[in-house]
């Protein structure tokens, strides 16, 4: 991964707890201030979108170099002797969505799930949550009017509570239901790209805090999630632009790929929700999993990978996708290749 001055590497993490929240929301007013005197510039859903998504690097970013020096991990393993280092992929990434391609059913819901059984919630909001995701799986579309209720209920839920203590709460809840919960041919695929010494990112509307949590767990890269503003760790309540989905994946993607030094051309993302198109067709290979109706049907136009792990058909059976396997596979090679080449000089 290549090297991010120190600046870069605590910028979000100071701004956590002072002045990223701020720095943000001045930005957000500046641009909605001006949209508003020009009729010619991008509709404030497309700034909120970028903004979410530009957030949600820093985020991602900032927690994993956390993680890095909790662990007291040096990622370039510079006290190994050169040929003892794992290769490495440094410009190839894969993303991952999480609900329904990583994770069976919503990573929300499951959460939820915990909250109630320590009764942060009443039933009812469960059920409430839960038939809003079940609407949306038959249809295949997000409603916008249970997407603003569901995110009002849960800004009100975090407002006032630590960061520490949703992140505490996420890993018990992973713990006791996510983890059972992961779809082993998805995660067979996301092992694929780390075995090639690739970088793998989940990307997911769930607050980053928990697809921190879920990435982990799963030994991944980090998460890119949705980012909920704070101040001296605590939750304002209020979202740093909007939740993390459609135009805002594909905008932290393209956002994390710059700051990282990939070649989108040589990534790959995974989703099962036509609402992620933008990020699928942002990167050189998409793969659609377990996809609905409407990604099934842009995937046959576009001639991309589809995996359903749902059914018993061949296409779940046989594994990890020739053309993907043989993508990492040149990937790893090349790495190798590469550190050969150093080595010999």
């Amino acid at each position: 991964m290549p090297e991010r001055s120190k600046e870069a590497r605590t910028g979000f993490i100071a701004g956590r707890f002072g002045e990223f929240p701020a720095r943000w929301s001045q930005g957000l007013s500046d641009q909605l201030t001006r949209i508003a005197r020009s009729p010619f510039g991008p509709s404030e859903e497309e700034v909120r979108a970028n903004l979410a998504g530009e957030a949600s690097a820093d985020a991602a970013l900032a927690l994993h170099d956390a993680e890095l020096a909790e662990s007291g991990v040096d990622e370039a393993d510079s006290e190994l002797p050169p040929h003892a280092r794992p290769p490495r992929d440094l410009t190839a990434a894969a993303f991952f969505d999480v609900d329904n391609t990583m994770v069976q059913g919503a990573s929300i819901v499951h959460f939820a799930r915990g909250l109630a059984a320590r009764k942060y919630f009443r039933t009812t909001d469960l059920v409430d949550i839960a038939w809003k995701q079940v609407k949306f799986r038959v249809t295949g579309k997000e409603n916008q009017g249970d997407m603003v209720s569901g995110k009002e209920k849960a800004l009100s839920f975090i407002a006032g509570r630590s960061t520490a203590e949703l992140a505490a709460l996420g890993e018990e809840i992973y713990d006791e239901i996510i983890a059972d919960k992961i779809w082993p041919g998805t995660r067979a695929l996301a092992q694929m790209h780390l075995d090639a010494g690739q970088q793998v990112w989940l990307v997911t509307a769930t607050p980053v805090e928990l697809a921190q949590v879920i990435a982990k767990r799963l030994g991944l890269t980090g998460a890119l999630g949705t980012v909920a503003e704070s101040v001296d760790g605590v939750f304002t309540g209020r979202l740093v632009g909007d939740v993390l989905h459609g135009l805002g994946k594909a905008h932290a993607v393209r956002t994390l790929a710059i700051r990282e030094g990939l070649n989108l051309k040589r990534c790959t993302a995974y989703s099962d929700s036509h609402n992620d198109v933008p990020m699928l067709s942002l990167v050189g290979t998409s793969v659609a999993i377990n996809p609905d109706s409407d990604l099934r049907e842009v995937a046959k136009n576009r001639g991309w990978e589809v995996r359903d792990f749902r059914t018993g058909r061949k296409a779940a059976k046989i594994g990890v996708p020739t053309a993907l396997a043989l993508g990492a596979a040149g990937g790893a090679a090349a790495a190798v290749l590469t550190r050969k080449r150093e080595n010999s000089h």
